[in-house]
């Protein structure tokens, strides 16, 4: 079954490592083959803080990217991974169990999309130890 993308003006994609940009309007994709695909509104900056969630989901980001570091990067992830079994409890931490099995199909988006909610959970945490009562919201842009 072929992926279908609508894209938004000026908006990027990355294809097998390939950053692809939009025109100025709306336009449809289909990706009728297996390919690494991910939007840029999903993509954690490399200058965003360095929690350790977000630091196994940059991980998995650069081995969706670059695909000649997965034999280097997937053991890493996979330790990080564990590691963050211990600080979470159920349910975020079945996240973290199925990011691991995405990672070991080698479906590096379906992990990214397996963290994402541990992620909000781990900023929701932070926001409450810094004392803000309600978790850091990112305006669409400017998300880590």
């Amino acid at each position: 079954m072929a992926l279908r993308l609508t894209l938004k003006p000026n908006e990027r994609i990355v294809v097998n490592g390939c950053v692809i940009r939009n025109a100025n309007r709306r336009q449809t994709l289909q990706i009728e083959n297996t390919a690494d695909v991910i939007r840029a509104e999903d993509l954690l900056d490399e200058n965003c803080e360095p929690t350790p969630v977000k630091q196994a989901y940059f991980l998995i980001q650069t081995a969706l990217i670059r695909a000649d570091t997965r034999d280097t990067l997937v053991p890493v992830i996979q330790e990080k991974l564990a590691d963050l079994a211990t600080i979470f409890s159920a349910p975020v931490v079945g996240g973290v169990f199925e990011a691991a099995n995405w990672v070991s199909q080698g479906d590096y988006y379906k992990a990214l999309s397996a963290l994402r909610p541990v992620m909000a959970r781990e900023e929701e945490l932070f926001a409450r130890l810094s004392g803000d009562a309600s978790p850091a919201v990112a305006l669409e842009g400017e998300e880590c």
